[in-house]
């Protein structure tokens, strides 16, 4: 067997261990809303346009996007959660199909608005920069390492810095952005996450 073949079926049997992963969370799991970034912030969507939800999960990102009128793309590698999707968006403007985003990124310039919640893979976010078309909008929120309470991922790898969702992509113009870390009363604002809203200018 070639390097380039063993290394093929590697990828290919770690992308099947991680679908199998979410597979059994998804299986159980309950629809939810759209992220607090997208959710308190769809009064900056376009009009129309292509919209992706990445790594979407069971879709309320996706969801939202489709409701208020875009062309909605929603890939996940979870089998379990696309096939969920697709039964919640019937008569929407919205596709899902399973897609392994590290393996398989979006094209350039191919999206006007793009939203990841809860996913974090650093190497893709200049792809995503290159998948926006000007003036197009990124949507991004995700967990940090400035935890007030427990819970999210413990691997620092899936973790946020502080300011790091800013310097990620500090190509873009920001538009909004939430990073409250622990500082005065926890139980209020947004914590342990960080959220950016942010424009391809050209």
């Amino acid at each position: 067997m070639s390097t380039s073949i063993g290394n093929k079926n590697r990828a290919a049997t770690a992308s099947g261990a991680l679908a199998a992963k979410w597979d059994d969370y998804y299986h159980e799991g309950e629809l939810s809303g759209a992220a607090r970034v997208l959710a308190e912030n769809s009064h900056l969507l376009p009009v129309a346009g292509e919209a992706l939800d990445l790594a979407c999960g069971l879709g309320g990102n996706a969801l939202l996007l489709a409701q208020a009128g875009l062309r909605t793309q929603a890939w996940d590698i979870s089998p379990v959660a696309i096939t969920r999707l697709n039964a919640s968006a019937a008569g929407l403007p919205l596709s899902a199909v399973v897609r392994d985003v590290l393996a398989a990124p979006p094209a350039p310039l191919s999206f006007d608005v793009i939203v990841v919640s809860r996913f974090l893979a650093r190497d893709l976010c200049p792809t995503l920069l290159a998948a926006l078309r000007p003036g197009g909008l990124l949507f991004y929120q995700t967990f940090s390492r400035d935890k007030a309470a427990p819970g999210g991922p413990s691997n620092p790898d899936f973790l946020l810095a502080e300011n790091e969702l800013l310097r990620l992509f500090d190509r873009l113009r920001l538009r909004v952005y939430r990073e409250e870390g622990c500082i005065g009363n926890t139980q209020h604002g947004l914590r342990n996450e960080a959220l950016l809203v942010a424009q391809k200018l050209d």
